[in-house]
């Protein structure tokens, strides 16, 4: 299997200079000195299929909205993941991203109808650490004449009209994506994700009322990839450390998660399990419980977003690049714990309930 990865890896980067070579065209290229125009109508491309990666993207939205000239902005999102942004104030368009005969190329169905909207820019929202080639293809594609904008890696690079360095004085994930913008606006700004306001149906909206007489946080054990998940044992304890503070732990779960729900509550009498939820559900809960504790996973973003105290627990996985490491959040990174052979179940439990104590010291001074 490695030996797979690593020759699709090199196929990927041979297919960048190839597509680099075929899509050439003489005076394209700008420097970082060159005076840009700011864009009228701009197109930000991320077509993963991650919930995280497509919040990730909204402090981009933000920035180009509060610009003097507030472009018109659309953003290509992964068909799964467009969802995550509709609606969003900030998104004049989410366009899903049609893959169908991508391989004719500028003829694909999808592509060709995003040439017809003719944008000034398209940046690929790319990051610095693994050549997305497929994004950076696509970005040429859709914008046969406008300012193609990317991260400076090779050999994606060239590719763009222009390429930008990944920022030297930090990792953090948010804050390097908005610098993507740094051509047209003052990425010094705190990026910030942010979501919509969820659309919930009346029977959601009853079972929420019904729970607001009393103080709850959201638990949620799950998580897309298995290895970077904290034990269930450890949600238990997280559990049991919120009914101590006064909180009742609504236990969420995503699609093949609710057994794991349902052994997190039955280890911590006292909590609940959640109904099913979609994804703007679980936000208006999130919002309206105000304290989160869940894995480094899709749903800790969508807590930040959405504003709510999050507690995120991380296993494997750069907590500086990855975290939201600003008040009222907190992030914790628990493989040392792990590694040790240390009591995690002990460890989760204080760091729950010194979080908790420290949202309710701060709600009684504010």
């Amino acid at each position: 299997m490695v030996w797979h990865k690593r020759l699709e890896y090199w196929a990927k980067l041979a297919l960048a200079l190839v597509a680099s070579a075929l899509l050439w065209r003489p005076g394209r290229r700008r420097t970082a000195e060159t005076p840009l125009p700011f864009p009228r109508r701009i197109l930000l491309v991320r077509i993963d299929n991650r919930v995280g990666e497509a919040l990730l993207t909204t402090p981009l939205l933000s920035a180009l909205k509060a610009s003097s000239r507030p472009p018109e902005v659309h953003v290509l999102a992964h068909a799964k993941v467009a969802r995550v942004l509709a609606g969003h104030p900030e998104a004049d368009r989410i366009i899903p991203f049609n893959r169908r005969l991508l391989w004719l190329g500028a003829l694909a169905p999808g592509i060709r109808a995003l040439r017809r909207e003719r944008y000034d820019v398209v940046v690929d929202c790319a990051n610095w650490s693994t050549p997305s080639v497929t994004s950076a293809i696509v970005s040429r594609l859709v914008g046969p004449k406008a300012l193609v904008v990317g991260p400076r890696m090779w050999p994606v690079q060239k590719l763009h009209s222009l390429s930008v360095p990944a920022r030297a004085d930090t990792t953090q994930e948010s804050l390097q994506r908005l610098h993507l913008l740094s051509p047209f606006v003052d990425d010094s700004r705190p990026a910030r994700m942010s979501f919509r306001r969820p659309l919930i149906s009346e029977k959601f909206h009853t079972w929420l009322e019904a729970g607001a007489g009393s103080p709850r946080a959201v638990v949620n054990p799950g998580g897309r990839l298995g290895w970077r998940r904290i034990p269930p044992q450890a949600f238990a304890a997280a559990a049991r450390a919120l009914i101590a503070s006064g909180r009742t732990p609504i236990v969420t779960w995503g699609p093949g998660e609710e057994e794991l729900a349902k052994t997190v509550v039955a280890a911590a009498p006292g909590a609940q399990l959640a109904p099913p939820t979609n994804i703007d559900e679980l936000a208006a809960l999130m919002r309206d419980a105000g304290l989160t504790l869940c894995n480094n996973t899709g749903p800790m973003h969508l807590s930040v977003a959405v504003g709510a105290p999050t507690l995120g627990l991380f296993l494997r996985m750069d907590m500086a690049r990855w975290g939201h490491p600003y008040p009222p959040h907190r992030m914790v990174d628990l493989t040392p714990v792990v590694d040790s052979g240390g009591d995690i179940e002990a460890r989760v439990f204080e760091e729950v309930r010194s979080f908790a104590d420290s949202l309710q010291v701060r709600a009684s001074t504010s």
